[in-house]
């Protein structure tokens, strides 16, 4: 039987929800922290305790998961006057899933070890749908030790789980797997709106393309959500947006050139300029749509 742990949990958003659930109902214990405490409340009714602040939510785990939304709010609830290294003791982990900056990561991992902690950046992709599945994919970096411990806590969050590396090699993992999310909603966005100004029957012709070579899992789950102009957010532009930002970052720091994300990170920006930012990703297939002086269609 996996040992049972004290948990911290910072972050109850569109996925630390689900994701902190699926831990409390494996039988581990809970103390969440989040800004807005209404966001906790599924998890407090269900025998979570609260804390006022990172550093009380560390006082007495084991472990702490942070999932939060960009690096700065990364940077404040780990490394802050109230964070979580104020807090765990000694022999504690602490495991930011967001999606952050490697850089970042190191520097966490390097404050923790000098506090006598380890410390994992473990960022996911699968969205609500797999945060609320528990199928999420899991890209983890930091010490194998920290890794071992944890492993039983990601496989009742997630499905796929890999260790890349060492501290920062998590969120590098997730940085490549952005670059290739944003060709892919060129792809999906794209190809529907061909379809529809070709005057394609949308719906029928989706379900022959999503079981052939075309198809993708963005294709079968964000492309019907799409058809039915659906843009509640698996994942917020805004954030989007951020993930794109760090890859540009790495990219100019390893000498590499990347079009295709460039070009995403500008037309996501616009639509974050209309006031688009709060919708999911598939919204994008409104912006190509104005860039043709055209209108997306509700298909369904």
């Amino acid at each position: 039987m996996a040992e049972k742990l004290r948990i911290g949990w910072i972050g109850t958003g569109v996925m630390g929800l689900s994701m902190a659930g699926h831990l409390q109902d494996a039988g581990h214990s809970l103390t969440v922290y989040n800004r807005t405490r209404a966001k906790a409340d599924p998890l407090l009714a269900k025998g979570a305790q609260w804390a006022e602040t990172p550093r009380q939510a560390a006082a007495n785990a084991d472990v702490v998961f942070t999932i939060v939304g960009y690096p700065q709010d990364v940077e404040s609830v780990i490394l802050g006057e109230e964070g979580v290294l104020q807090g765990l003791p000694a022999g504690g982990i602490v495991c930011d899933m967001s999606t952050s900056s490697p850089s970042l990561a190191e520097r966490i991992a390097d404050v923790a070890l000098l506090q006598g902690c380890l410390s994992l950046d473990a960022p996911v992709t699968g969205g609500d749908v797999g945060a609320r599945n528990a199928t999420l994919s899991i890209f983890v970096g930091g010490e194998k030790e920290g890794y071992e411990k944890l492993e039983s806590c990601f496989k009742n969050m997630g499905k796929n789980i890999l260790h890349c590396g060492g501290p920062g090699f998590g969120q590098k993992a997730k940085l490549a797997n952005q670059v290739a999310i944003a060709g892919v909603m060129f792809s999906v966005c794209e190809s529907c709106l061909f379809a529809q100004e070709a005057g394609l029957d949308v719906p029928q012709w989706l379900e022959l393309v999503v079981m052939g070579a075309a198809g993708s899992k963005a294709m079968d789950t964000l492309g019907r959500r799409i058809l039915k102009n659906d843009f509640a957010p698996g994942f917020f532009i805004n954030h989007f947006i951020k993930d794109l930002g760090l890859c540009l970052e790495e990219c100019r720091r390893m000498q590499i050139v990347l079009p295709g994300i460039g070009l995403a990170e500008e037309l996501y920006r616009s639509m974050q300029a209309r006031g688009q930012g709060n919708l999911g990703t598939q919204a994008l297939i409104d912006c190509l749509a104005s860039l043709s002086g055209k209108q997306w269609q509700q298909h369904s």
